[in-house]
């Protein structure tokens, strides 16, 4: 998948983790079935932020561990589905916050600027592959 080795190259182009679990997984929904609503980039940036802001905000109340973390995956889910931007990789964001506790002024931008390269890869990508449907269905 060409999105999963644009992120790893970028991430050892600038010496930074980019390829976050989570987004592995919106690279396989993106790909397997990029015309759902689910693989749209509206979903895929704005579900991976609410992730991660569940997460801060949980850290915030002083919550951390197992339990904080499949409260904030809960919480994820439910906000993304009210939102109507649905995208399940996006509840691993949040445990993943919660979890490791990165540090927000370095994880958000990476985490958002790796969204961003994934869906622009998968759409440069089913440009140039024959046979591959087109990617994205709308853009937001």
């Amino acid at each position: 998948m060409v999105a999963l080795l644009g992120l790893t190259t970028l991430g050892a182009a600038i010496h930074e983790p980019v390829l976050i679990p989570s987004l592995a997984a919106s690279a396989a929904v993106v790909h397997a079935a990029p015309a759902t609503p689910a693989a749209q980039p509206r979903s895929v940036l704005l579900g991976h932020l609410i992730g991660a802001g569940a997460g801060y905000a949980a850290l915030a109340c002083g919550q951390s561990g197992p339990w904080a973390a499949a409260a904030v995956g809960a919480v994820t889910f439910a906000v993304i589905g009210l939102l109507r931007v649905s995208h399940a990789p996006a509840c691993a964001t949040g445990v993943i916050v919660v979890l490791q506790a990165p540090h927000p002024a370095h994880f958000v931008p990476l985490l958002a600027g790796a969204a961003v390269v994934l869906v622009l890869l998968q759409h440069l990508a089913s440009r140039l592959v024959r046979g591959q449907e087109r990617y994205p269905a709308r853009w937001w």
